[in-house]
């Protein structure tokens, strides 16, 4: 009887056992499974951006050379035009326009620091040409100073044109009413009292006059 219940036993365990191997082996296929799935995802994922970083990085070199060609060729424009001023003005020769040029390209494409050294004597001929240009420049005049229109009261500070607009039509029509205002100018401003600043109008005007 003992012997029959534990052959009985067995029978089960080895049951119970192939059951749980089986359901391990599902549960390692699944799992390998979503792997699979997430590195496939993983790979979709990645390889629009790759394809849009190498995109940006020829995008960038294209307009650099773009760049590059677009100043080569300003500089070269601004140094026929030089070269043809100085030319008409007779100020250097062609030969020593052709060296100041091909010294100035040189000096703009070293290093930064590289400018900081003495200038050579190639470019005395395009520093003799731009001091004899500056030279011959006339002497501009001053301008004269224009008189104050004393009847612009938003020259003082503190009054906007809302402002100016209501002192005009009190009686206020000059900067002189403000800077030395007589006894009946002084109850017309007094009407203007809550404005910000009224105590300093005053000052302000004389500071115009």
């Amino acid at each position: 009887m003992a012997k029959n219940a534990k052959s009985s036993v067995d029978k089960i365990v080895k049951k119970v056992n192939k059951e749980f191997e089986k359901t391990s082996a599902q549960i390692e296929a699944l799992i390998s499974d979503a792997m699979k799935h997430f590195d496939s995802l993983q790979q979709q994922v990645q390889d629009p951006v790759r394809k849009l970083l190498k995109e940006v990085d020829e995008l960038r070199e294209r307009e650099l050379r773009r760049f590059n060609d677009e100043f080569e060729r300003r500089l070269d424009e601004f140094h026929e035009l030089q070269s043809n001023i100085l030319e008409r003005l007779g100020v250097a020769s062609k030969e020593d326009i052709k060296k100041a040029e091909k010294e100035s390209k040189k000096e703009l494409k070293k290093k930064p620091a590289a400018s900081k050294k003495p200038a050579t004597k190639k470019a005395a001929p395009q520093k003799a040409a731009a001091a004899k240009l500056a030279a011959k420049k006339p002497a501009t005049s001053k301008k004269e100073k224009k008189p104050t229109d004393k009847s612009d009261l938003t020259l003082v500070k503190g009054i906007g044109p809302a402002t100016a607009k209501k002192m005009k039509e009190a009686g206020i029509t000059s900067i002189d009413q403000i800077a030395n205002p007589s006894e009946a100018d002084q109850e017309k401003l007094s009407a203007f009292s809550s404005i910000k600043g009224f105590d300093q109008l005053t000052a302000e005007a004389k500071k115009i006059n």
